[in-house]
């Protein structure tokens, strides 16, 4: 501002002086060219009444005269002239300050130079004897006398710049310094202009809209940032040209990069194929989903564009950890499967036995034997179909009476209730430990105990093995109870798969034993329900122990 403000008033300065310079030279050079002319005619009257009273001797006397003097008879033929000789002078009938003059009785003419240097200047009276007397002088033409007088006007003009730019500069400084000096801060608490005022304060209206809106804009940023740090799933915001905006911890933990990741294109923090195809996607408008796995996790990546205005402006990246569910559809599956397998196999031998039996194609001393193998099935059937329930009310969360529970009484129940099982097999149960009350769900607590204790003794050594259950307090207050045997055992690879659904780790075994599948799948939820801990220790040909912590 303060580089225009100079070149405007350095400008008309310069214009003012010139404007100046040419009116003054001008009127100047017209004013004396007036009085030269009138002088001109004064000296014309006067020497033609000095040729009227005394003929050629007047111009014996004119030696030196700057005027010139020239006598011309009627006919237009030079009688005399004070500058040249008058017979070599040409005829000056057609010379129209002549004309006039004999017309008129006095005329006066101009003529300039060939070289447009000089203009000289004709003043003629007619004597009473039809001659006339002509003066003449000479001077500069106006561009002339410039030229002459350049130098001196060389100087001014650069004391007139020198003094413009002076003035120019100090000026245009003293009307930016109070604009410069302005505390847009505190536009009200300036003195400044007074023309100003009505901008002052809409700046201080304005400034305070922009405080206020970005008060709102950090506030809700910092929502933003609180939301997405507090985020279980995965967030890249991306923009158009696919660098990263931002970033929360959660997704830089999945995809295993930093802060520093900000700012960077997305490829080169995750090249993989399934990323960039749905990036590809997403850049053609469309909302795309698909699967990627990270470690042990599988995780859900869907790419939304952000649209406005009809243009894409980038890309919400969301990665949702669906490594449960995924476990929780594939274990669903499997044990559907197994539910129907396990439900068929107890009843194609029931409708064996009983079509056997309608037919009558069974001996009357082999009936008791076939009856009771439907009983048996039925009762496995009955078995299988109940702890599908348990199980089924056990992912539903479905809240059960809770009461306090002595554990070594319960255990001493459930022994006694295997005793004839564990009479058959050949094995011994022994309960050992201390009186422990837990307060939970007493059905639970006996599935849990008994499930432990009826695997401790089908999978025990037959014929001379151990199923122990163990009850105490530990030092800190919590209760735990033991099962251990000393039969097959569980081998390493195996020992985290033995609570899901229906795994069995010997096959053949399990189905000469008879259980449903089931049975440390209901410990495992049982336990859950009651935010107890479970531990197992197993060596294949050394036994198994299993503890529960409440």
């Amino acid at each position: 501002m303060t580089k225009r403000i100079f070149r405007s008033v350095f400008l008309a300065s310069l214009i003012v002086f010139l404007a100046g310079l040419a009116l003054v030279v001008g009127a100047l050079y017209n004013y004396f060219s007036s009085q030269q002319s009138e002088q001109l005619r004064i000296e014309a009257q006067l020497a033609a009444r000095g040729v009227e009273e005394s003929g050629m001797a007047f111009f014996g006397g004119l030696d030196g005269s700057s005027v010139r003097l020239t006598w011309i008879d009627s006919d237009g033929r030079v009688i005399y002239d004070t500058d040249a000789e008058a017979d070599k002078m040409e005829n000056h009938a057609e010379r129209e300050e002549f004309i006039e003059a004999e017309r008129y009785g006095f005329g006066d003419g101009e003529r300039t130079s060939s070289t447009l240097s000089e203009k000289t200047v004709y003043y003629a009276v007619r004597l009473s004897d039809g001659s006339v007397l002509r003066t003449a002088e000479s001077y500069y033409t106006l561009p002339m006398l410039i030229f002459n007088i350049i130098q001196p006007l060389a100087l001014i003009l650069v004391l007139a710049l020198i003094l413009s730019g002076w003035l120019a500069s100090r000026l245009s400084k003293r009307i930016v310094g109070p604009l410069n000096a302005i505390d847009l801060d505190k536009p009200l608490e300036n003195e400044a202009y007074d023309e100003l005022s009505p901008l002052l304060t809409r700046v201080e209206h304005q400034q305070r809209q922009i405080s206020e809106q970005l008060d709102e804009l950090s506030r809700r940023r910092e929502e933003f940032a609180a939301i997405t740090d507090s985020m279980s799933e995965g967030l890249i915001l991306i923009d158009s040209a696919g660098v990263i905006m931002s970033v929360n911890p959660s997704a830089r933990e999945i995809f295993g990069v930093d802060k520093t990741s900000e700012g960077r294109d997305v490829l080169t923090v995750d090249r993989s194929p399934e990323v960039r195809e749905l990036l590809d996607k997403c850049a053609a408008g469309r909302r795309a989903e698909g699967y990627i796995s990270r470690g042990e996790r599988e995780y859900l990546l869907t790419a939304s564009p952000v649209v406005t205005q009809g243009e894409r402006r980038g890309t919400v990246l969301l990665a949702v950890d669906v490594t449960e569910k995924l476990r929780s559809e594939r274990l669903r599956r499997e044990f559907t499967a197994n539910v129907s397998h396990e439900l068929k196999t107890p009843l194609h031998s029931i409708m064996g036995a009983a079509e056997l039996l309608q037919d009558g194609l069974v001996k009357p001393e082999d009936r008791g034997r076939f009856l009771n193998r439907i009983r048996s099935e039925a009762a496995r059937l009955v078995q299988l179909v109940q702890d599908v329930i348990d199980l089924s009310r056990l992912d539903e969360g479905e809240e059960f009476p809770r009461e306090d529970t002595d554990m070594l009484a319960l255990a001493k129940e459930i022994s006694a209730s295997l005793a004839a099982e564990a009479e058959r097999r050949g094995v011994t149960v022994s309960v050992t430990g201390q009186s422990c009350s837990v307060y939970g769900v007493r059905r639970l607590l006996w599935e849990i105990v008994w499930n432990l204790a009826e695997n401790a003794v089908k999978y025990s050594r037959p014929e001379g093995g151990r199923a122990d259950i163990d009850v105490r307090r530990l030092s800190d207050g919590r209760v735990r109870v033991t099962v251990s045997d000393d039969g097959l055992g569980i081998p390493k690879d195996q020992q985290e798969r033995v609570f899901e659904r229906f795994y069995r780790v010997d096959k053949s075994h399990s189905r000469e034993t008879g259980g449903t599948g089931l049975g440390l799948s209901i410990v495992k939820h049982a336990a859950q329900y009651h935010n107890a801990e479970i531990s197992l220790e197993s060596e294949p040909g050394r036994g198994t122990v299993i503890s529960v912590t409440f």
